[in-house]
């Protein structure tokens, strides 16, 4: 199983983004999925996650800025940015339970780097 993570990149502050996640592979069946993030110097972060009904979560810090959403059919779980600040500047990483011939394992994408710069 991989996850493919993309859409991060550099933008201004007041811009926005749109990240993307497709897991691929031997997949029977997934649960939560989600987004972190990890600053210079910080450790990793929550910052939303869904579940496979559609029910989230977003961490207090991008309420109302970011939304997360998903593409079962498809596999794929997206973030939307708004608004972006610099402190959005961080390794963004996805995140799924997927089960598989393997049972139910936890997986984690590479990160796409998202840089909120003037």
């Amino acid at each position: 199983v991989q996850l493919q993570a993309y859409g991060g990149g550099l933008v201004q502050p007041g811009g926005s983004l749109r990240l993307s996640c497709a897991a691929s592979g031997s997949i029977f069946s997934m649960n939560v999925m989600g987004w972190y993030r990890q600053a210079p110097g910080k450790q990793r972060e929550q910052v939303a996650i869904i579940t496979t009904d559609g029910g989230t979560r977003h961490a207090d810090s991008v309420k109302g800025r970011f939304t997360i959403s998903r593409d079962n059919a498809k596999n794929t779980v997206y973030l939307q940015m708004n608004t972006l600040k610099p402190e959005d500047t961080a390794v963004y990483y996805c995140n799924a339970d997927i089960y598989n011939d393997y049972g139910w394992k936890n997986y984690w994408g590479q990160g796409t780097l998202v840089t909120v710069s003037s």
